[in-house]
């Protein structure tokens, strides 16, 4: 593949929601600009955006995937990005490095949550826009109606760049009301010809709707177009693309991708309207040493950067890194600096990707993206640089996992193997935890999603030869005391020579648990207990803590000032009182009202308004709290609330079935808290079954 100039890169994601046809997308493009001389199809299971075992089996896009094709002199890098929204982080990581996204909706199933949601963040992210309204030659298009949809959502920014000709069945075509052309299917090709006499009244008042958002461009056209004034087509080429630059517009296009309607256009489109990689504002980042902010020009003469978007892990090739060239050139064996890391190292061999395929090439110049081959020292969301001239970006924030679940090997010669796959798995993958829990001695992995964990144990079983089990996650229960009390420990040993002797008086106080797990003090007077016994008592009350009288779980909340005690001058030590201390919070806890704490999670939900009732529902039976609702556009709620963990383990897979995979949510920790007092005897006793295993 040969090396192009930077106004001739367009660099786009490819979004949508699942099934929307991203991939016959893909193909069409690699098929009518003669990248493959047949279309492949997902059910084929041979198309290079779902080249992985994974993707194949499951029929679906699970990863983001690089296509470039050459097309008319232009250069495209197309991110083929996941429509499941648990794969969200993939689609993050495009969003940092593109110019430009075109965003695939099915015309026969309308706009869904994912794509509004899609379609927002590309808003957030200020990323010039284009909206590919597939499958026009099917069942149920309702075009207008989705365009008032559209329009509902992001605005008057929605304007028709292309409008259809026939519908479903009958779809012909489309005029294209830029050019003033029709392009219509004849069974076998798309033909240029003129507009239906039919349709002309109708096409007139479009085109006026194009020419008026690019009168809006500027004082000057819209003074000339006030004034009654023919804008020229290339007044009208020069204000669209400023008006998709800006944002202010999202054109909205149509065709068939399994009937390559409407792609090369789409092609056309993206060439004259998407911005090259140097027509959008500098790169910001900052110096890895002093932490100034630095700009950098999308330009072939300033010192070199780039940002790792994307790894993957191949048990054979090992390590491939996808790159965005965001300043100067990258070349075979250079030096660069991790900024990450602050370390040097050399790139090694670069190439092109389509898919698996590795494609030749010698540099990688700003503006474009390469990828790098084996290089253990850069990963996903590394910034590498000229050593002379280092800079960092920032990259996207990654998504808390919504689901853990336990993970065991099926072989016990496995077992060495799991810990070394998964923080490869990892390094591809940054979106997922991978947490050993202490307590309850599980491996926990944590994802946005079941159909998330599974392709990552796919990944593991396929690609590395091990193979797990799925056990439920263990809560991490707390325990703690609801009573001031005061209790004595006792510790007399005589069996012939030295003994052991050690007395303390001690207090015992709940706090609250949320601000402190335990806190010792000595309030003695008098000497009773000396001070080089003091660490002893705490150190033996902190052992004893780790396991609650009631199931076992650490205590926390707890203060314990010593207030009195006794020792021998000679049979006193400090094993003594450390035995002494344990003795006195087990005698405590006695009448202390000891009771079992729980972690509480805070929860956004983010779901349609038709789904607000059940959720709030739902959310009550879970032993939740509401905090708030806030309303957003497009007809949805954010919904805030506290809820026990262990009511929502698989909540993520219960919110799917409640909204029809519409709804979203995010978790985090926020504090403990005292377990309903019915429920106490049944974690007990749980606890207790547990240690008989």
């Amino acid at each position: 593949m040969k090396v192009y100039d930077i106004d001739k890169i367009r660099t786009i994601a490819v979004v949508g929601h699942p099934g929307a046809g991203k991939t016959s997308f893909m193909e069409s493009v690699l098929h009518v600009t003669g990248a493959k001389p047949k279309k492949g199809t997902v059910e084929e299971k041979n198309t290079p955006s779902d080249y992985l075992t994974e993707e194949k089996n499951r029929l679906s896009s699970l990863s983001m995937s690089l296509i470039p094709v050459e097309y008319d002199g232009y250069k495209f890098n197309f991110l083929d990005t996941p429509g499941n929204r648990e794969f969200v982080s993939e689609t993050q990581q495009a969003m940092k490095v593109v110019k430009g996204a075109i965003c695939v909706i099915d015309g026969t199933q309308g706009l869904d949550l994912v794509s509004e949601q899609v379609l927002a963040d590309l808003g957030e992210n200020n990323i010039p826009t284009a909206i590919f309204i597939n499958k026009m030659d099917k069942e149920n298009v309702k075009f207008q109606d989705l365009v008032n949809k559209l329009r509902e959502i992001i605005g008057y920014q929605a304007v028709p760049f292309l409008w259809p000709i026939g519908s479903s069945e009958n779809f012909k075509g489309y005029v294209d009301l830029v050019d003033m052309k029709s392009r219509v299917f004849d069974g076998n090709e798309t033909v240029e010809g003129d507009i239906p006499d039919d349709m002309k009244d109708e096409i007139e008042g479009l085109r006026e709707q194009i020419v008026e958002s690019v009168a809006e461009t500027s004082e000057e056209l819209l003074e000339k177009h006030f004034e009654g004034e023919e804008l020229t087509q290339e007044e009208i080429y020069k204000g669209l693309k400023e008006g998709v630059i800006s944002g202010e517009l999202k054109p909205i296009v149509v065709g068939s991708a399994d009937k390559d309607i409407g792609v090369r256009t789409i092609l056309e489109m993206v060439a004259k309207f998407m911005p090259a990689p140097n027509e959008l504002k500098p790169m910001s980042g900052k110096d890895p040493e002093s932490g100034e902010e630095i700009e950098r020009k999308t330009d072939e003469d300033e010192p070199f950067s780039g940002y790792v978007f994307k790894t993957t892990v191949d048990p054979f090739i090992g390590s491939v890194n996808f790159v965005k060239v965001f300043s100067g050139t990258l070349k075979s064996n250079q030096e660069v600096v991790v900024a990450n890391t602050k370390k040097k190292t050399k790139v090694g061999s670069i190439s092109s990707l389509r898919g698996k395929e590795q494609l030749d090439i010698d540099e990688i110049k700003a503006g474009d993206i390469g990828a790098i081959i084996k290089n253990e020292h850069i990963s996903t969301g590394c910034t590498i640089a000229d050593p002379k001239s280092p800079i960092l970006y920032e990259g996207p924030e990654m998504p808390t996992p919504t689901i853990y679940v336990a993970i065991k090997p099926k072989k016990k010669q496995d077992e060495d193997k799991i810990s070394p796959v998964l923080q490869r798995l990892n390094v591809e993958d940054p979106s997922f935890k991978v947490e050993r829990n202490a307590e309850t001695a599980q491996l926990l992995i944590g994802g946005q999603g079941m159909t998330h964990i599974e392709f990552l144990l796919d990944k593991m079983r396929n690609m590395f030869k091990v193979d797990v089990d799925i056990l439920d996650q263990k809560i991490s229960y707390r325990e703690t005391i609801k009573k001031k009390v005061e209790a004595e420990g006792r510790h007399k040993k005589q069996s012939g020579g030295s003994g052991q002797f050690g007395v303390v008086n001690m207090r015992f106080e709940p706090v609250d648990p949320n601000e402190t797990d335990f806190e010792f003090e000595e309030v003695i007077h008098g000497g009773s207990v000396p001070k080089k016994f003091f660490p002893a008592v705490e150190k033996g009350l902190i052992e004893t803590m780790e396991k609650g009288p009631l199931a076992g779980y650490p205590v926390i909340g707890i203060k314990a000032p010593l207030f009195d005690g006794s020792y021998h001058p000679v049979d006193s030590n400090e094993i003594s009182f450390k035995l002494a201390a344990t003795l006195a919070f087990k005698n405590a806890c006695k009448n202390a009202q000891p009771t079992i704490l729980e972690p509480i999670m805070k929860v956004e939900v983010l779901v349609k308004d038709d789904y607000v009732g059940d959720i709030l529902g739902d959310i009550n039976k879970r032993r939740g709290n509401v905090l708030g609702m806030d309303p957003l556009d497009g007809g949805k709620q954010k919904i805030s609330a506290e809820v026990p963990e262990a009511e929502i383990t698989k909540y993520a897979i219960d919110l799917k079935a409640m909204t029809q995979g519409s709804g979203f949510f995010t978790r985090e920790f926020a504090r403990y808290q005292e377990v309903p007092a019915n429920l106490v005897e049944k974690i007990v006793e749980e606890a207790k079954l547990e240690d008989e295993k």
